[in-house]
C-alpha cells in the first residue's frame, strides 16, 4: 500500500461518507466476513468456498467481486490496515505534539492488541505465514506494517524536535524497541496467557521513554562486547 496514515481521513466521518452502491455493499460485507475468518484461521486459511458458505452466496458470486483468492487476501489486508488506522493512529492525532502523542499511539496500540488476544493480529499472523513467500500478499502486508512503523518513528522524531526526548535519540532504534514491546505483549498474552503482560508492556514502554529522555544510547555497533574487552585486556 502506498497510502500513508497522514494522507487519509477516517472513513467513519459521517458528514463526508457517501452511500455505497449495492455491489460495493456486498463486497464490503464479504471483506468484513473474510477479515473475521482471517483473524481466526489466518490469511492462508481463507478460501472462496469457505467465504461463500459464510455469506450464503455461490462461489461464483464471491469470486465475481475479487477475481482470485489472492485479491481477496489483499483486500482483507487493506481492510485491516484501514481499521488499524481508525482505532490507533487517528485518535492519537488529537494529543499534543511530542511525547503525549507518542504515548497516545502506544496506548491505542496496546488497547487494540489487548482486544486481539482472543482473535489474532493480521500483521503478526500474516508475517508468520508470508515471511518467506514473496508475492502481492506479502507486499501488501509489509507495506501496511512499514506505513505504521514509519508513523511511529515520525512520532518519535517529533518528540525529539519538541525537546521531550534527548537530542541525540536514535528515532529508528526507539521505534524498534517500542514495536518489540507490542510483539512481546502479543506473545505473552495470547500464547502464554500471562496475566500481567499488559502491565509489563506499559512498564517497559515507560522505561524506554525514561531512558531516551535522559541521554542518547550509543549504537550497539560502537560498543565493545564483553568478550572483545577481555581479549584486549589479555
Amino acid at each position: 500500500m502506498s497510502v500513508t496514515p497522514t494522507a487519509r481521513r477516517p472513513r467513519s466521518d459521517a458528514a463526508t461518507a457517501k452511500p455505497l452502491q449495492k455491489g460495493q455493499q456486498t463486497k464490503a460485507a464479504i471483506v468484513d466476513a473474510a477479515l473475521g475468518l482471517a483473524t481466526q484461521i489466518g490469511l492462508e486459511g481463507l478460501s472462496i468456498g469457505a467465504l461463500a458458505e459464510v455469506m450464503q452466496m455461490s462461489k461464483s458470486g464471491v469470486f465475481a467481486h475479487f477475481g482470485s483468492r489472492e485479491e481477496l487476501q489483499i483486500s482483507v489486508v487493506r481492510e485491516y490496515h484501514t481499521r488499524f488506522e481508525e482505532e490507533v493512529f487517528y485518535p492519537a492525532m488529537g494529543a499534543p505534539r511530542g511525547l503525549p502523542r507518542l504515548r497516545a499511539l502506544f496506548d491505542n496500540w496496546m488497547k487494540r492488541t489487548s482486544v486481539e488476544i482472543d482473535s489474532g493480529c493480521i500483521y503478526i499472523s500474516g508475517a508468520v505465514e508470508f515471511d518467506d513467500r514473496p508475492g502481492p500478499v506479502r507486499d501488501a502486508l509489509a507495506s501496511s506494517v512499514n506505513t505504521w512503523l514509519s508513523a511511529m518513528r515520525r512520532a518519535v522524531e517529533i518528540a525529539i524536535e519538541e525537546g521531550h526526548l534527548a537530542a541525540g535519540t536514535d528515532a529508528a532504534q526507539m521505534a524498534f524497541e517500542i514495536h518489540a514491546q507490542i510483539l512481546a505483549l502479543h506473545y505473552e498474552a495470547r500464547f502464554l496467557r500471562s496475566p500481567d503482560s499488559v502491565r509489563r508492556a506499559l512498564q517497559a514502554f515507560e522505561g524506554i521513554v525514561e531512558r531516551y529522555s535522559r541521554a542518547p544510547v550509543a549504537p550497539a555497533r560502537n560498543r565493545t562486547s564483553p568478550a572483545a574487552a577481555r581479549k584486549s585486556q589479555g
